[in-house]
């Protein structure tokens, strides 16, 4: 196989080249040693320190700690609610004949409906049960636990010094 060989000008004020030479499969590239590594510079830590600034500005959205005890205060109470009508879904669906679209039946089952329809096409039922109150009540105490429990996110959000 012949023996090619390419030069590149790497900016005119450089004044190098970098030969780069293609010998059976195998690459040797060498560089002038007039080579300034000041043009070629990239601000790699600064770029690092911005993505890494607004990765933390999107995760936490800017949370200080009083605007997390206000999220705190309605996160709360509404995640445990809905683990609840999910509970009473889950006790519902062992009587199929119950009348939900009456009182005291439908103030479980409205708000919890729109959540499930979706959530049985993806889940079938398992041999005749309705599985997807158990998911979704999984799911709610989860994120209960991660983001308000004890030791949650916005927990330790709040607690932090500025």
């Amino acid at each position: 196989m012949e023996c090619c060989s390419h030069y590149i000008e790497v900016g005119e004020s450089a004044g190098t080249a970098i030969s780069s030479l293609f010998d059976a499969g195998t690459t040797k590239i060498s560089l002038n040693s007039d080579l300034h590594l000041e043009t070629l510079k990239l601000n790699i830590p600064e770029t690092l320190h911005v993505s890494k600034d607004l990765m933390t500005r999107l995760v936490l959205a800017d949370l200080d700690p009083a605007t997390a005890k206000l999220v705190i205060g309605f996160l709360g109470p509404f995640l445990s609610v809905f683990g609840f009508l999910f509970i009473l879904r889950i006790v519902m669906s062992w009587y199929p004949k119950l009348p939900v679209g009456k009182f005291p039946y439908v103030i479980a089952y409205a708000p919890t409906e729109p959540l499930l329809i979706p959530t049985r096409k993806v889940i079938p039922p398992l041999a005749g049960v309705d599985v997807t109150p158990v998911v979704w009540f999984g799911f709610i105490s989860f994120l209960n636990e991660i983001l308000v429990g004890p030791q949650g996110l916005l927990v330790l959000l709040s607690q932090q010094l500025n």
